[in-house]
């Protein structure tokens, strides 16, 4: 074997082949890992290494592919597989080169049981397997071979293996039979045997239990045919070796000493070596009980000196031993004071008891007229809704007296509840709810949802009543040993007055007063002790809950309270403007008679517009006189605008009593148009027209649709017209109205640009859009002439972002966004211009804008896919940058 062999060393082994009775092969616990790699590096190479050719080499190691299961392992020849022991032959196919990294020596090493020797006709192979094969063994190594043998005892446990094969009648203790013969065996080959060292102190090493589960070839028990024609090396290989080159120890084995002299030396060497092993361990118990008493001397010392200094406390503290436990006990009853002054109603839940009580005894009702109310209101609403969407007149009139009739009965209702809720306290009463409700919570904090039990409200009074019984008991006896103990000083007083000349002895004065201090401590401590106690988890979860209920109950209330007094709101503005519309129609004169005054207004701005058409044409026209007309058109025009404004206003107030209180207008005055201008969001007019506008015509704008520009009211505006056809007409009022809602929810924080009035044009299918107009204030001209600073870049594009987010959370998409329709007023405040309302958001989106080479057009809507709020913010990105 290449590894020196280290005598009196026991080794952990585990059996993995059998040769005889007494010889077997084992592998080293401490390999397993080895073991692993060396099967894993072998799967690796071997199935890829050349086929041995020629004459193999006794000494080098290869990989031999083992035949039952079909895994490599390494060899030497015959073939034995050095890390197992067992052997077979192989045909060269089945034999290939190994790297210089696995060769080195084997992992399993050949064993021979010590002291034994194999008799004739035996055959122990199979009872020395079940011994050993596969099983973590204990081998107090004796001797070697020098063929890599090791002499060893083998133990498995508390099992003398070697015992146990001669016990069997398989092996039997080694006879010497001439002086130059030592344990010969009968079935094994005669080999030199040199014994190395004889001594064999057994270590006290703990047993190991773990199993190693690092044997691989099956069945190591089984008898291989071996190949006689080669020799093996190393592990277990047969050589011939001459029999005087045996020794033991260091006498030669031919020499006239005997054997029994060189065991009986031997003996008194083992006797030697245990009688030092045994010195040894009496010399460390030795030190070990001399450092044990040192050590109990120590701890003597120190007892010692605490228990002084625990003698001297107590002869100090006996001295003043009255004065200070009288002053311990009025110290704790002064506490006790304090606490019962204060009160512990937390402790025992007395606020929530309080609360319970609030809120069960007073508890807000809802009013019963509320509920005829709720009832009549709701009849009232649907009788609205069926007016709304009527388009008959005669049935219109017929749903309106009913609906009169419904408005009685409501009126009569809301009288009844509003004197109702005026009798009842409710501001007090939310007042007091809230005030609970802050008191409490600052005590438990914040509450958390739980279910409305009425279980966890006994469970909780169950919990009190226990809590309350238990601290009365313990405050009557606190209250009883103070009264003795304040007794038996007024009853002592007698016995230290001098002046007192009844004789008393000291048994009927003083009386058995340790006792009643004694009592009277522990009274005041166990009530102190339930006082000042923090509650367990169960008491905590019992009020918490108790506490989620109440929380809940007071929330409710509050929502019942909240839902009364904004009812009591709403009648009391609806009483107040019923009043005036009980049995009445709404009245539309005022509207009617701005559109007279319009029309009379229009009809003379016409005249006076073809009288200075007639002036200017004329061959002797005068100046001053077409001055003086066109100043007269400039007045009636602003009359025009004006009077629109005033008929806008009046729309609006009859949008809102309709929407309110009279949805039968659209029906019943069909000829005002006020369902056209409620469905534009207020923005369509019908009283403008394109002529009445003194328009210039914008030629550099109007690459896409005709632009012209004007001036009303001194306000510069330019006016947008679409073509439209019936289908297109309605799509563009209705685009237009989405976007004009947009922008009067925030007006001039929408940013937006806003539309001033939408008209439709009588002579051409035209329609007219009117809004600001801000000349060279678009990006993109900005941007060409003066560019914006950074800090003027963000300011502007802070606003186009607000108009962006206005229109989306409108769900609106513009769709159209670029250097264009983005205006930078006075280079400081962003908004975003319309869009063009004959197309739909796909047909807008398609149009690919270009900002200097950075496309506007969004990765998705490349992609075919649809225009989303996403595709606007990714143009409005490239317009950042």
């Amino acid at each position: 074997m290449d590894e020196e062999v280290h005598y009196s060393k026991v080794e952990d082994v585990v059996g993995s082949h059998v040769e005889d009775a007494v010889t077997f092969w084992a592998q080293s616990i401490s390999r397993n890992n080895d073991i692993m790699k060396i099967g894993c590096s072998l799967s690796e190479v071997c199935p890829h290494a050349s086929s041995v050719f020629g004459n193999l080499d006794p000494k080098k190691i290869y990989g031999g592919l083992f035949s039952e299961d079909k895994c490599w392992y390494r060899c030497k020849c015959l073939v034995r597989y050095i890390d197992y022991g067992n052997t077979e032959v192989l045909s060269r196919s089945d034999i290939a080169e190994i790297p210089l990294d696995l060769q080195f020596s084997s992992v399993a090493k050949k064993y021979r049981l010590w002291g034994l020797q194999i008799p004739s006709g035996q055959e122990g192979r199979i009872f020395l397997g079940s011994l050993i094969f596969e099983k973590q063994i204990k081998m107090r190594i004796k001797a070697a071979y020098q063929d890599g043998t090791v002499i060893a005892q083998a133990e498995y446990g508390s099992v003398d293996i070697g015992e146990e094969v001669a016990k069997k009648g398989f092996a039997e203790k080694c006879k010497l039979t001439s002086s130059t013969d030592i344990c010969e065996e009968k079935k094994s080959d005669p080999g030199q045997l040199v014994l190395r060292n004889l001594k064999s102190p057994i270590p006290l090493w703990g047993h190991r239990s773990n199993q190693s589960p690092f044997i691989r070839p099956k069945n190591r028990l089984s008898g291989r045919p071996s190949v006689d024609l080669k020799s093996e090396n190393d592990a277990g290989n047969h050589v011939a070796l001459p029999k005087e080159n045996l020794a033991v120890g260091g006498f030669n084995l031919g020499s006239n000493v005997s054997l029994a002299k060189i065991k009986q030396d031997q003996k008194l060497i083992e006797e030697n070596e245990k009688l030092k092993t045994e010195k040894e361990v009496l010399l460390e118990r030795y030190k070990a009980l001399e450092l044990k008493v040192e050590q109990t001397v120590e701890e003597l010392q120190q007892e010692k000196a605490t228990t002084m200094d625990l003698t001297k406390h107590l002869e100090s503290t006996l001295k003043t031993c009255v004065g200070t436990r009288m002053k311990n006990l009025a110290a704790k009853v002064e506490i006790l004071k304090e606490i019962r002054r204060v009160n512990v109603n937390v402790h025992f839940g007395n606020d929530l008891s309080d609360a319970i009580q609030v809120l069960y005894e007073d508890c807000f009702t809802i009013p019963a007229s509320l509920n005829e109310l709720e009832i009549i209101w709701a009849e009232y609403c649907l009788a609205q809704e069926k007016i709304q969407t009527c388009q008959n007149v005669n049935e219109g009139n017929i749903l309106i007296a009913k609906r009169n009739e419904v408005q009685q009965k409501l009126y009569m209702a809301v009288e009844v509840f509003i004197l109702e809720v005026d009798e009842l306290p409710l501001n007090k009463r939310l007042k007091t709810l809230q005030d609970l409700s802050a008191s409490l919570e600052a005590v438990y904090g914040q509450a958390t949802e739980g279910t409305n039990s009425e279980e966890t409200l006994k469970k909780f009074y169950d919990w009190k009543c226990k809590k309350r019984e238990e601290l009365t008991s313990v405050r009557s006896e606190t209250e009883v040993s103070l009264q003795h103990l304040v007794t038996w000083f007024q009853s002592t007083l007698k016995a230290f007055d001098l002046s007192v000349e009844e004789s008393l002895t000291s048994e009927d004065t003083i009386g058995n007063i340790d006792e009643i201090l004694e009592k009277t401590e522990s009274g005041v401590c166990k009530e102190l002790e339930i006082s000042l106690t923090e509650q367990g988890d169960a008491d905590k979860e019992i009020t918490l809950n108790t506490y989620s209920q109440v929380v809940q109950k007071i929330r409710s209330e509050e929502r019942l309270i909240a839902t009364v007094q904004s009812k009591y709101k709403d009648s009391v503005e609806f009483k107040k403007q019923i009043i005036e519309c009980l049995n009445k129609s709404p009245n539309v004169d005022h509207l009617l008679s701005i559109k007279k005054t319009l029309k009379n207004l229009k009809a003379r701005l016409r005249w006076k517009l073809v009288e200075k058409n007639n002036l200017e044409e004329s061959d002797d026209h005068d100046g001053s006189e077409i001055e003086e007309i066109k100043q007269e058109i400039t007045q009636l025009r602003n009359s025009v605008f004006q009077e629109i404004y005033h008929e806008r206003e009046e729309y609006e107030k009859l949008k809102s009593l309709v929407q309110k209180w009279f949805p039968e207008l659209p029906l019943l005055h069909p000829e005002i148009g006020l369902l056209e201008y409620m469905n534009s969001g207020g923005l369509l007019t019908m009283s403008l027209e394109r002529d009445l506008l003194d328009a210039e015509p914008m030629k550099e704008l109007s690459r896409k649709r005709p632009l012209v520009c004007s001036e009303v009211n001194g306000q510069i505006i330019l006016l947008k017209g679409y073509s439209v056809d019936v289908d297109t007409e309605t799509r563009v009022i209705q685009r237009a109205a989405a976007y004009h809602r947009a922008w009067r929810e925030a007006k001039e924080e929408s940013g937006l640009l806003p539309l001033i009035f939408l008209f439709l044009c009588k002579s051409d299918p035209m329609a007219y859009l009117m809004v600001p107009y801000y000349p060279r204030a678009n990006l993109s001209a900005i941007q060409s002439s003066m560019p914006l600073t950074l800090e003027e870049a963000l300011k502007v594009m802070k606003g186009v972002a607000q108009g962006l987010h206005t229109l989306h959370k409108a769900d609106i998409i513009h769709g159209s966004l670029h250097q264009n329709n983005v205006f930078a007023l006075n280079r400081q405040h962003g908004i975003v211009g319309d869009f063009d309302f004959t197309k739909s958001v796909s047909q807008r989106a398609s149009v690919n804008m270009m900002v200097g080479d950075l496309s506007l057009l969004s990765p998705e809507l490349k992609m075919g896919k649809p225009a989303s709020p996403s595709s606007d913010l990714y143009a409005y990105g490239c317009l950042l940058l």
